[in-house]
C-alpha cells in the first residue's frame, strides 16, 4: 500500500499542473468546474506521474488550490469535496514550449536586432487560444516573438489562466528570461529579399548576431569600468544592450528559430565564441544530423523544441524526419514537442504519442516531451 509520494514529486506536479486535471477526459472536466472549492480529493484515478511511474487507483489531495499529496488511500478532513475518477486518467499539465497565442503582429520587423521589445506587456488575456489550449490539457506556454529578425524580442512564459483580465496575471512567476533569435530564410527573405539590407544570406545572419553580441560585450565592459571607477561616466543606457548583456552573462536564454544542420552548428560556434552556454533550438528540423553536437554544447547541452512530423512547408524545411524527437532524445538532448501555431496546441498529447511509433520511445519518454 502506498500512502503518499515524496514531497518532491508532489511539488513538481503542483508546479507543472496548476490545474492538474485539465488533461482528463471531458466527463471529469465537467465535474471539475471553474468554481471548484480550494480543498478537494480526487480518488481512484490512473495517475501518470511521468517522473515517478504510474499509480493505479491513485488519489490526489488538494489544499488551498495546491496539490498537497499524491498517492493511494488518501483521506481528507470532513467536508472536503471528493471526486470519483475511476476509469479516468490524470497527468501533469502540458507545456507548449513554442506558441504565439495571446499576441498579434508577432514580429517587430523594423530592425535586424530588436531585443529591447517583449511580448510580455502586450499579452491578450481574452485570446480564445488560451481556452482552447486548456481544453487540450495545456497549462503553461512559452509565448514567443516571431522569427523575422536575426535577433528578435523577448518572449514570455505564461500560465493559461483564462478568465484573467491583465497581461501580468498570465505571467509565470520565476520563469527564466528568454529572447528570440532566428536563422535562415526568414531574416534573409525579409531584409535581403525585400529591403536590400543585411542579412541577405546566411553569412549575413551570422555577422548580424556577431556584431550585436560584440556591441553588448563592449557595453557590459563599459558598465563594469564605470562601476570599478575606471571610467568617468556610465555608457548611455540601452535596453537592447541590457538584454544582450544578459545573454552574455547567462541571465537570458537564447531561443533560436533554426532548421538546417549547418546553421545550427554555426550558431553554436558563435555563441561559444562569446561564452554563451544557454541555448534552445526551436524547430531544429535537421537536428537529428547533429544530435551529438547539440548534446555537447556548453556544459549541459543545448535544448531542442521540435515538431513531431511537420516539414516541407518551405524550401529550407524540405529535409526532416518523424524520428527527429526520438533521435535527439536518445542522444541526450533535452527535447520537447511544440505546436507553434495557435489552434494546434489542442492535441500535443497526440503529437507526443507519434514518437512511440517513430522512434520506439516509451510512454513515459513520450509524455516527458510535453511536460
Amino acid at each position: 500500500m502506498m500512502s503518499a509520494l515524496p514531497s518532491r514529486l508532489s511539488s513538481a506536479l503542483g508546479i507543472l499542473l496548476g490545474a492538474l486535471l485539465i488533461a482528463t477526459p471531458a466527463t471529469a472536466q465537467d465535474r471539475l468546474r471553474a468554481d471548484a472549492p480550494d480543498d478537494w480529493l480526487i480518488q481512484d484515478a490512473t495517475i501518470l506521474t511521468v517522473t515517478n511511474g504510474t499509480i493505479e487507483n491513485g488519489d490526489i489531495l488538494v489544499r488551498d488550490g495546491d496539490i498537497a499529496e499524491v498517492g493511494q488511500d488518501l483521506s481528507a478532513s470532513s467536508g472536503v469535496e471528493t471526486y470519483d475518477a475511476s476509469g479516468e486518467y490524470v497527468m501533469p499539465g502540458i507545456i507548449d514550449a513554442h506558441q504565439h497565442f495571446g499576441i498579434s503582429n508577432v514580429n517587430e520587423a523594423t530592425n535586424q536586432v530588436t531585443a529591447e521589445v517583449g511580448v510580455g506587456d502586450v499579452l491578450d488575456p481574452y485570446d480564445v487560444g488560451l481556452y482552447r489550449g486548456l481544453a487540450g490539457g495545456v497549462t503553461a506556454a512559452h509565448v514567443m516573438h516571431g522569427s523575422a529578425n536575426p535577433i528578435g524580442g523577448q518572449n514570455e512564459t505564461i500560465k493559461l489562466r483564462y478568465g484573467e483580465t491583465t497581461p501580468d496575471a498570465l505571467k509565470m512567476d520565476g520563469a527564466p528570461r528568454t529572447v528570440k533569435f532566428a536563422l535562415g530564410e526568414n531574416p534573409t527573405g525579409i531584409y535581403g529579399g525585400r529591403r536590400d539590407q543585411q542579412p541577405g544570406t546566411r553569412m549575413g545572419v551570422e555577422q548580424v548576431i556577431r556584431d550585436a553580441l560584440t556591441n553588448a560585450q563592449r557595453y557590459r565592459e563599459a558598465k563594469q569600468a564605470y562601476q570599478s571607477g575606471d571610467r568617468e561616466r556610465p555608457p548611455e543606457h540601452s535596453e537592447r544592450m541590457e538584454v544582450l548583456a544578459g545573454v552574455l552573462s547567462g541571465d537570458v536564454i537564447v531561443h533560436a528559430h533554426s532548421y538546417r544542420a549547418d546553421e545550427i552548428v554555426m550558431l553554436m560556434n558563435v555563441l561559444e565564441d562569446f561564452g554563451v552556454e544557454d541555448l534552445v533550438l526551436q524547430h531544429v528540423n535537421e537536428g537529428f544530423k547533429v544530435a551529438p553536437e547539440i548534446a555537447a554544447f556548453g556544459d549541459d547541452g543545448a535544448g531542442a523544441s521540435v515538431f513531431s512530423d511537420w516539414w516541407a512547408y518551405k524550401f529550407e524545411v524540405y529535409y526532416s524526419t518523424a524520428y527527429n524527437a526520438a533521435i535527439l532524445t536518445e542522444n541526450g538532448v533535452r527535447t520537447s514537442i511544440n505546436s507553434d501555431i495557435p489552434g494546434e496546441q489542442r492535441d500535443l498529447y497526440l503529437q507526443a504519442a507519434k514518437t512511440m511509433r517513430y522512434g520506439d520511445l516509451s510512454e513515459t519518454e513520450a509524455l516527458s516531451l510535453i511536460t
